[in-house]
Formats: C-alpha cells, structure tokens, sequence
C-alpha cells in the first residue's frame, strides 16, 4: 500500500494456470489499483524478500514444506508485513499461520468478490474498545494490537462516550463489555443497531443472556465469553473480514 493514492500488491502463489487467470481478472476489476503478480514458491519467497507485498494468497495444493517457506519469508518481508491468506476449497485443513482462508475462485465474478475481500481485510478499520474497566480495556487492546491486520483502536469509558465516537467516527467494530454501567444488556445493544446499523458488535460478557426474547435481539451480535485470547480475537476479526473459508 502506497502514497495519498491507494493501491495494493496482492501475490498469488503456485495457483493453477485457470485460477491464477480467475484471480487476474478479479484484480484487473477491482476497487482499487493491484499490482498483481503470480509465481510459484520460490519466486514468491524472492519477491516476499524485496518486500512491498501487501497480500499474499496460497494455493492450499502447495506441498506443506512449500507453504512453510513462503509463510516464513512474509512474516520476514521488509518493509510493512503482508497479510497471508490460503485458497482452499470446501473441507480441506487450514494451513498453518495464515491470516484468513479463501474459497477458490469458480468463476470470474467469484475471483471478483475474493479480491475485494483481500481489499477490505488489508484497508485500515476503526474500532471501538466500550467499557469502563481500564484492565479490560487494555487487554483488548493489547490483544486487538497483536493481530496482523491494520486497526484504528479507539476507546469509550461509558455509555455517552460510546455514542458519541459512533456519531463522530467511521467505526467499523465495537468491542462492547456487557456490564458497562448505561449500556449494558441486549435493549441497549439496540439503541447501537439502530443509530448505527451497519456497525459489528462482539459483546464481551462472562454469561450469555438465555431468554427467548434476549436470543433473537442478540441473533446478529457475537458473544465473546470471557475469559478470552488472542485466538478468539483472531476468529472474531477473520469472521468480520470474510476469511473463514469456503460457503
């Protein structure tokens, strides 16, 4: 990614010859200007070396000493370190130390819709820690700050504050302790919904609430159980982003 002018390198390794020319396709249509690129192993680790590389996606057929190698060269790359996504089809076995999993390209329109995907994932996203506890903040932001993908983290201590930056600000996700004092509970999640019904809410909460009427106003809000790690943040982010594999 460079410049006032967005533009993006997306890497595409040891596709096959229909795929590599599907993903050509999506990259010439896409949003944004990509430079695109497609090599097989060794080359790609060459080009990973030179750095300048913002998205990186792996043929799952790759032998495993292979992906291990490419792997291993962009978590090296100079420069900022591209996020690595796997292409697999339906039910094959995560690939180790990615950042996300892909379903292969079928058709023109497919390859389209996964660049855009590998866009979105790479582009800066705002989002809101809510809670007024300074511990649980800090670990989620500590744990939101670890993950491989560009956040614009900001915080809220109460129920105004949160509000008012989702007035102000361009939030994409908010992080939102279940017993913050004035917003707390699926009613409140509500008033979120509503001023902004676009946002992604992850609801940190030690219990679940069970009644029928709670089930169905949380059905589009995920539930974080806490305690909770840095695998758990990942799924959440790769869920957001789309990255979690064939549909």
């Amino acid at each position: 990614m460079s410049g006032d002018l967005v533009s993006l390198s997306l890497l595409l390794v040891a596709a096959t010859p229909s795929h590599e020319n599907l993903w050509r396709e999506g990259a010439s249509q896409a949003s944004v200007p990509i430079d695109f690129e497609a090599h097989d192993a060794a080359a790609a680790k060459a080009a990973l070396s030179r750095g300048g590389v913002d998205i990186c996606v792996l043929d799952s057929a790759m032998t495993d000493a292979d992906k291990a190698s490419v792997i291993k060269a962009a978590r090296r790359a100079k420069s900022s370190m591209p996020l690595v996504f796997s292409s697999a089809p339906r039910g094959r076995a995560r690939i180790a130390n990615v950042d996300g999993v892909l379903p292969v390209p079928t058709d023109a329109d497919d390859a389209c819709k996964l660049v855009e995907l590998c866009i979105r994932a790479r582009m800066p996203t705002q989002v809101l820690v809510a809670g007024d506890s300074d511990a649980l903040r800090r670990i989620v932001r500590k744990l939101l700050a670890a993950s491989r993908f560009e956040l614009d983290i900001q915080e809220a201590v109460d129920s105004s504050a949160t509000l008012g930056k989702l007035q102000r600000s361009s939030i994409s996700i908010v992080f939102l302790d279940a017993n913050m004092p004035g917003l707390n509970g699926a009613d409140n999640l509500m008033r979120i919904k509503r001023q902004n019904p676009d946002v992604k809410i992850v609801m940190m909460a030690t219990e679940v609430e069970k009644t029928a009427s709670d089930r169905r106003r949380l059905a589009r809000v995920l539930v974080l159980k806490m305690p909770f790690y840095q695998a758990d943040i990942d799924i959440v982010l790769e869920r957001y982003f789309g990255l979690h594999g064939a549909k």
